[in-house]
């Protein structure tokens, strides 16, 4: 019988490994763009659906405004997007890609492809693991709930 309780048959520390060589990947990769991971994300959220509230935008990464609004002040001191509070409810700030965003997209994302390639990880197992993942994170919502 397997000993589930060990750590190398921790489904969390698997989870925690890989999302760890995730960050060290994608930050060497956007290093040079002077982006950390979590401004990635950002852009890509932004990349989707530009022009977002602060709090939209929390609530799509699931990142808290602690850690959001610091954040999106360095993002708006290089460059990368701007900050506009709303004219009809003040309590609003809206999040806009600037130009810089627009222009360095084509790189930024050729270089993640690149490097995602360089991983040999097929589409059909990408898709499998999308899938896969998805479902876990469904099911562990569901538990809390």
């Amino acid at each position: 019988m397997k000993d589930f309780f060990t750590l190398k048959n921790q489904l969390c520390f698997a989870i925690y490994e890989t999302a760890s060589e995730f960050t060290k990947m994608y930050s060497s990769v956007l290093q040079p763009f002077g982006l950390t991971y979590p401004q990635y994300l950002v852009l890509l959220a932004l990349w989707e659906e530009n022009g977002v509230t602060v709090k939209d935008l929390g609530e799509k990464l699931n990142l808290g405004t602690g850690t959001l609004t610091p954040m999106i002040a360095r993002m708006e001191g290089n460059g990368w997007l701007r900050k506009e509070r709303s004219r009809a409810d003040e309590r609003k700030v809206f999040v806009y890609l600037e130009n810089k965003a627009y222009e360095q997209k084509p790189a930024i994302t050729e270089r993640v492809s690149e490097k995602i390639e360089a991983c040999n990880i097929e589409l059909q197992e990408y898709e499998r693991l999308m899938e896969q993942l998805h479902r876990l994170q469904h099911k562990l919502q569901q538990q809390k709930s």
